[in-house]
């Protein structure tokens, strides 16, 4: 069903986007759109009646306070907010006790160099498949003081931690993205006839999830190459200077290093590990795995963000057993840290609360802005356009709404009806379309909850990862577009992906020797030394 507010539903996204990249203040910017949303939504009411408040001042007063407060009081909401206040506490513990200072120490010898660092990063992002909010600030704390030492812009490791948390998830059989796909698409499927459904209707769509594997390889090309494009050319050369800009200031209060020279680099590692290991158990076991389920039924029905809470919980506990015996802090020290922690996550929460709110204001019981975008995707799309359509129909969807499964709840419908009726046979290729999209549309929305996540992660501004990330993301988005083109032309899924790859390859080695021809006419011109 399209929107009843037509154009007027994509106001509140272009007003929080384009006020937070002008004012650099994501919060005021979010609460704005907010705000104008809820005020299209009484002024431009085709039914008066339906409004809890109908006067023009005080009804969008009213809603906005009433969707913020359904917003945080939703249960998801709840328990998400307590993962990242726990984990926020125990990074700071980390941090006090001295296990991040040792661990950067002990790495000192085995990553010596930015291309090392950044490729560790992606090896750890991708490693950590289970689930994207827990990889987004697992990998930021874990890596930060390494890059920080090799003078690494914290927007360069924003980036990487972004471009493979989604993207590696929703690739993975057994995340819980890729639950809530099966969960999406399996009904459609079988209501309009396909053969194959479930899980074997997912592993097809894999080889056609161009953006998501375009921007792994991305990633390393970016990595090995030290590739910096649009606003991160600058973030790159302050942070060698010293003098890193994008970095987000936290609240350190109690970080007084507390007996710091016995700490060891395993005092940082271990309680991560756990973390890692308690989050798969808890999954499995919040999906029915201990009641006789079976890992893929487990996954499927696992609460995986109560599963996050229960894991950090634990290891919050085995970090009290680990320190405290030993001297590295005391229990003042650690309810101290664990608090200074809660307060660095504040922010964070703020955003994803009034993310959560603008999503609720283009949801379908307001301004219906999803339906409205995906309406917009003619039904006699020819069957060698229906996969690129798709992806950018679905991209818009992801980019102005922020929510990545939301978008797609509302594509997977309509892909689905229109490619059955107009070439069914492009059913894992339209499939795949969806899923790249959302990807897509998430990396380059600043309101999705997973980029908020990954500049939370990284300690890096939000609006510079966003502003920094953009450049990144169009240029995979580009490519996996021609891939889209290709693929609907051989009707060969791994043929498609090669050259996907390969066309992924050739841009990124262009970008590289144009950015190093531009880097070193700017040396030049400045009179600096290259450096090792």
């Amino acid at each position: 069903m399209a929107s009843a507010y037509g154009w007027l539903s994509l106001v509140p996204p272009i007003v929080a986007i384009t006020m937070a990249i002008k004012t650099r203040r994501p919060i005021s910017s979010l609460l704005a759109g907010v705000f104008v949303g809820y005020c299209i939504y009484v002024w431009f009411a085709p039914d008066k009646t339906m409004l809890a408040v109908a006067n023009p001042v005080l009804g969008p007063f009213y809603e906005t306070i009433a969707a913020l407060l359904d917003s945080f009081a939703d249960p998801e909401s709840v328990t998400l907010f307590a993962f990242i206040a726990i984990l926020g506490g125990i990074v700071q513990i980390l941090v006090v006790a001295g296990g991040a200072e040792a661990f950067a120490s002990w790495s000192e010898a085995r990553i010596h160099s930015r291309r090392s660092a950044q490729l560790a990063t992606f090896g750890m992002g991708i490693s950590i498949l289970i689930d994207d909010y827990f990889n987004a600030l697992t990998v930021g704390n874990v890596m930060r003081p390494i890059t920080d030492r090799l003078h690494i812009s914290r927007a360069k490791l924003a980036y990487n931690i972004d471009s493979t948390s989604a993207p590696d998830t929703i690739l993975f059989p057994m995340s819980s993205w890729v639950a809530t796909c099966v969960l999406l698409i399996s009904p459609l499927l079988e209501q309009y006839g396909f053969p194959d459904t479930g899980l074997l209707a997912f592993l097809k769509t894999i080889p056609y999830n161009y953006y998501s594997c375009l921007t792994l390889l991305f990633v390393i090309l970016v990595s090995w190459w030290d590739i910096n494009i649009g606003p991160m050319v600058e973030y790159e050369r302050a942070a060698r200077e010293g003098h890193d800009s994008t970095r987000h200031e936290t609240v350190d209060e109690y970080a007084g290093r507390a007996a710091t020279n016995k700490a060891q680099a395993l005092d940082l590692m271990a309680p991560m590990l756990v973390l890692a290991f308690l989050a798969v158990f808890f999954m499995l076991g919040t999906g029915g795995i201990y009641k006789g389920a079976s890992v893929v039924e487990a996954m499927q029905n696992a609460n995986s963000t109560l599963a996050l809470v229960y894991a950090g919980v634990a290891t919050l506990v085995f970090v009290y057993v680990l320190y405290i015996p030993r001297g590295l802090m005391t229990v003042d020290e650690f309810g101290k840290a664990f608090m200074a922690g809660l307060k660095d996550m504040i922010d964070a929460m703020a955003m994803l609360l009034l993310a959560w709110t603008v999503s609720k204001v283009m949801g379908d019981e307001v301004l219906s802005t999803g339906p409205f975008v995906a309406s917009l995707v003619p039904t006699t799309t020819p069957p060698v356009l229906l996969p690129l359509t798709i992806f950018i129909a679905t991209g818009a969807i992801a980019f102005t709404t922020g929510v990545s499964w939301g978008a797609m709840a509302i594509m997977i419908p309509p892909a689905i009806a229109i490619c059955a009726r107009v070439a069914p046979e492009t059913i894992s290729m339209v499939l795949g379309g969806v899923f790249a999209g959302v990807i897509f549309g998430d990396h380059c929305s600043p309101l999705s909850d997973t980029t908020i996540l990954s500049s939370t992660g990284a300690g890096c501004n939000h609006i510079d990862h966003v502003r920094s990330q953009l450049p990144y993301a169009l240029v995979s988005g580009a490519v996996a577009c021609v891939a889209f083109v290709f693929v609907a032309l051989v009707r060969n899924p791994w043929a498609g992906l090669a050259f996907g790859l390969c066309a992924m390859w050739a841009v990124a080695y262009l970008l590289h020797r144009y950015c190093d021809r531009a880097e070193a006419t700017w040396r030049e011109a400045h009179d600096i030394v290259d450096t090792p």
